[in-house]
């Protein structure tokens, strides 16, 4: 697959995938009536959704990693170029600030607007981290041994890990970049941003050596 189309696959995918997030964040939170356990309920089961069928769609050309930590992991292992690996960074970004614009617009919110929901102290950070070596590692793990799990694992764990990280599971720095553009249910303050990514970057190459000892062949 050309590099052309990867890279676009990776900016529609992601697009698609803040719209899921971001877009289910604001139905549930209209619909739960001020209750924020069902909101995240509803934000959390539209997420992994979406992962399960983005993955199963885009797969097949990019990978469908969607995540700057992922392709980040694929270049440190050599299953991607390091130059491929900067170039998906850089549309899953674009396409995550599009998803967010995508999801406003279906519901009438201003197209961008900086998020005042404070994310913030070493409960979350910690999280991130996390929540991150988490998702490293089900997709090293079952990359190799399932590889036809891996939307489903993926999606299972990152449904699960709203739930079980105090941070609600970003565990994707496009994410956490353009989730500062919405001030709705699943935004984050902008000066929150650069903790998470930091977190989760060590929690990627935290997991990417751990996988890598635990997987390898040698007695």
């Amino acid at each position: 697959m050309t590099l052309g189309r990867r890279l676009a696959a990776e900016a529609l995918g992601t697009a698609f995938l803040l719209a899921a997030v971001v877009g289910s964040g604001i139905m549930g939170e209209r619909l739960a009536d001020g209750n924020v356990a069902v909101a995240l309920l509803a934000n959390s089961i539209a997420t992994g959704g979406a992962l399960v069928a983005l993955i199963l769609t885009f797969g097949a050309i990019s990978g469908a990693h969607f995540n700057p930590g992922v392709s980040l992991a694929a270049a440190v292992t050599r299953e991607l170029p390091w130059r491929d690996a900067a170039l998906y960074a850089v549309v899953q970004v674009a396409g995550a600030f599009a998803g967010v614009a995508a999801a406003h617009l279906m519901f009438g919110e201003p197209l961008f607007s900086a998020s005042a929901h404070e994310r913030s102290g070493a409960a979350q950070w910690w999280s991130e981290f996390v929540a991150m070596f988490g998702l490293v590692a089900v997709i090293s793990s079952c990359g190799r041994a399932r590889p036809a799990a891996v939307p489903f694992a993926v999606a299972a764990y990152i449904t699960a890990a709203y739930w079980f990280t105090a941070s609600t599971s970003f565990a994707n720095p496009a994410v956490t970049f353009a989730r500062a553009a919405t001030d709705t249910f699943s935004g984050i303050a902008p000066a929150d941003v650069f903790p998470f990514v930091i977190a989760q970057l060590a929690g990627t190459i935290a997991a990417v050596y751990t996988m890598r000892w635990l997987l390898s062949k040698d007695v």
